[in-house]
């Protein structure tokens, strides 16, 4: 039985979390993203910082932290206190290494969803040299060369190394992984025609398809883009139903970050992604905002990671 003591000392506790929380936030916030400067979450997380200083009433200062495949970045924060003082701006790679292979903190259980913030679309991209134009004639000419078309990604259990595999499975048809480090090299080789194909983010892509050295064939997600509107998706163009492929990115945080701060940062974040400028930032590199609930950046995460474990598991993808 608790006496007056223990009561009254679980009182003030309670208060003082409740003062702390009412005055969130008191001093500077800090984004982590796990890739280099330049990209999406990166370029997502720094429009936030500009745009939330002064709602918010302090500076966002964005820190990138890389190495392996984000999983430093992604230790670091769930390590953090939940006070919603650490966030994340992570991507899709948060659940998809997950799916895989053995992480040293779980994906869903040791973070706390605040708002799913874009996408990045992703495009089957050609050397235009290739001289198909379509995704049918892509597959006619895949079948009629097994094992001698060759793709890119960014590494092992990399977004375009999902996608690629999806897209083997779904054509039946018989295609080689190239795993670079980085997806830096991905597009020289593509122009050089070291590899076929890729299929990658379209904000990297957009320069060349304008240039006419790279011809896009069909969006892999479950929509088409509005950067490229015309671009039929994978699953119409094939046609192949039910085939989409959606990398995105959002803002979690410690597990347990207390429900008035998440509430709070995702009402700011979902203001601004309904400002036109904000929109038209994001648009200009390939970015589509998207915004929404908590809940429903969870549930997207969770569904993420059943679907990518069972690609992994039947294209066997491994851990490097």
């Amino acid at each position: 039985m608790l006496n007056r003591r223990t009561v009254l000392a679980s009182s003030l506790l309670l208060a003082g979390a409740t003062r702390a929380q009412g005055n969130w936030p008191s001093r500077p916030l800090k984004v982590i993203v796990p890739l280099p400067p330049g990209g999406s979450p990166d370029f997502t997380a720094r429009l936030l910082s500009e745009r939330l200083q002064g709602p918010l009433g302090q500076a966002l200062v964005v820190e990138n932290k890389v190495g392996a495949n984000g999983a430093i970045a992604r230790e670091f924060v769930a390590r953090q206190p939940n006070d919603g003082y650490t966030l994340l701006m992570t991507e899709s790679a948060h659940v998809m290494t997950a799916s895989f292979g053995k992480q040293a903190v779980d994906p869903i259980k040791d973070f706390e969803p605040v708002v799913m913030m874009a996408r990045t679309p992703f495009v089957l991209a050609v050397n235009a040299s290739l001289g198909v134009n379509t995704l049918p004639e892509f597959i006619a000419l895949a079948r009629s060369r097994p094992g001698q078309l060759n793709y890119g990604s960014s590494g092992n259990g990399a977004p375009h190394h999902f996608a690629a595999e999806m897209l083997r499975s779904a054509a039946r048809i018989d295609v080689v992984h190239v795993p670079y480090k980085g997806s830096a090299a991905i597009i020289p080789a593509l122009l050089s025609n070291e590899i076929a194909f890729t299929i990658g983010g379209i904000n990297s892509l957009l320069p060349h398809f304008r240039s006419g050295k790279l011809k896009a064939i069909a969006v892999a997600g479950a929509q088409r883009t509005a950067v490229m509107p015309d671009l039929p998706t994978i699953a119409e163009a094939g046609p192949l139903p039910g085939f989409a492929m959606d990398v995105w990115v959002g803002l979690v945080g410690p597990a347990g970050m207390p429900r008035p701060v998440v509430e709070r940062l995702n009402a700011e974040a979902n203001k601004m992604l309904r400002d036109e400028d904000s929109r038209a930032r994001l648009l200009a590199v390939g970015l589509e905002p998207v915004g929404g609930s908590p809940e429903a950046m969870g549930a997207t995460m969770r569904t993420d990671l059943e679907k990518f474990a069972r690609i992994a598991a039947a294209a066997h993808i491994k851990a490097d």
